[in-house]
């Protein structure tokens, strides 16, 4: 069902309920996303943005439900990536005679993945394009998140369309954030950020910036996934700006992969000290915890403890994957220490430190290897790891654990 986001603008596209992974199976989807395109009828009628493969006939069939797919004289693609531009092959079998509209250093991506004779228009910040009663304005974001990247903003509706910034993969009956849950909403706009846009946090606090600097009246925020803006808008691109300058709560991770249950005794008993200090923390296992969780936690907790077994001299394969996501990531603003079990030989410990090291997290103290199952005076020698980064996040609250939201 087509929905009306502004006067003569519609969201025509597709929700997947079923998806449950993503980027080559990197992001875990448990709620499923949707691939939102939005449809502008005026003069020169516009859709912008398309679905994923798959997806076409849906998304067609809901154009239909408002002017034939044949009328469209632009398509404006704001990213290159195939879950948004996969269906532009469809529509322009359609429409023939529209214009493709994307960004300047969309020349490469757009390019080869579609290497054809199309009509094109390349646009870059500053530029328009005259609809007829509305206008579209162009702000190219390269590397938010790839180098075509570009927000397209209607000024008469006060409309901002950027494509993957402000998004949630989640499925829903509804369109708009207000319509659902709260905690669901933000819960999946949290692990988006964390799992997507980290690595380009100085970027989005320029570009939130440049347009602050331009001066855009912001109404509505339409997304390429999940769900719409429109009450508080402003709520998203602030927390942006917060995640963005690492801003924290004195709240920690322990992660951690065992093999035989030593680490995890050792885990559980670095908890038990955190908890003491007075600072709010939270357990995950891996693999029984997917990255994704893992990284959604990480993005509003001031540190992480990370834990393995040895296993032929290194951590275990699933704790391993998951320090190498970090190190893409490279979360801001973060404290560390790694700890684990081993039996005859060790080794998984300082290669956690080093993963921690590269990931930009900075490692606070010593980590901490024990061999076997832990005894008593080692599972205490645990809880006063757990209780000594306890205080070490506290001090970087000037020894409070007050919340700062």
């Amino acid at each position: 069902m087509t929905v009306q986001i502004a006067k003569d603008v519609y969201w025509v596209g597709a929700v997947d309920w079923e998806v449950r992974n993503f980027h080559g199976h990197t992001y875990h989807t448990h709620r499923g996303t949707s691939y939102n395109a939005y449809l502008i009828v005026d003069d020169h009628i516009t859709l912008v943005d398309t679905v994923m493969p798959g997806f076409e006939d849906e998304m067609l069939r809901h154009i239909a439900e408002i002017v034939d797919p044949a009328r469209i004289d632009y398509l404006v693609a704001n990213h290159g990536e195939l879950d948004h531009s996969g269906a532009i092959p469809a529509v322009l079998a359609r429409a023939p005679q529209a214009t493709l509209v994307h960004s300047k250093r969309g020349v490469d991506s757009f390019g080869k993945y579609f290497p054809n004779g199309w009509k094109r228009l390349m646009v870059g910040t500053g530029d328009t394009l005259a609809l007829g009663h509305k206008t579209l304005a162009f702000l190219e974001a390269p590397m938010l998140h790839w180098p075509d990247s570009m927000f397209t903003y209607i000024p008469e509706d006060r409309l901002l369309l950027p494509n993957d910034a402000f998004g949630q993969h989640l499925a829903s009956a509804h369109r708009f954030t207000d319509e659902v849950e709260p905690a669901i909403l933000w819960d999946e706009a949290r692990k988006y950020f964390g799992n997507i846009l980290v690595p380009f946090s100085k970027l989005i606090v320029r570009k939130v910036e440049e347009v602050q600097q331009m001066g855009l009246q912001i109404e509505t925020i339409a997304p390429s996934h999940g769900l719409i803006w429109r009450k508080d808008p402003l709520q998203i691109v602030q927390q942006y700006v917060r995640w963005s300058s690492g801003e924290t709560q004195p709240r920690a991770l322990v992660v951690y992969e065992t093999m035989w249950g030593s680490t995890a005794d050792i885990a559980r008993a670095i908890l038990e000290g955190l908890t003491e200090a007075g600072v709010e923390a939270e357990l995950f296992a891996v693999p029984q915890t997917d990255h994704t969780t893992v990284v959604g936690a990480l993005l509003e907790a001031k540190g992480v403890l990370v834990g393995s077994a040895t296993h032929n001299r290194r951590p275990l394969l699933n704790i391993t994957a998951l320090v190498e996501d970090m190190i893409g990531l490279r979360p801001v603003n973060k404290i560390g220490a790694a700890f684990g079990s081993h039996g005859w030989g060790g080794g998984a410990v300082p290669v956690l430190e080093k993963g921690l090291n590269e990931a930009g997290i900075e490692v606070v103290q010593d980590g901490l290897a024990l061999t076997w199952r832990p005894t008593p005076e080692e599972r205490a020698q645990a809880v006063a790891f757990g209780r000594a980064f306890g205080e070490r996040i506290k001090e970087s609250y000037g020894g409070s654990t007050n919340r700062t939201d």
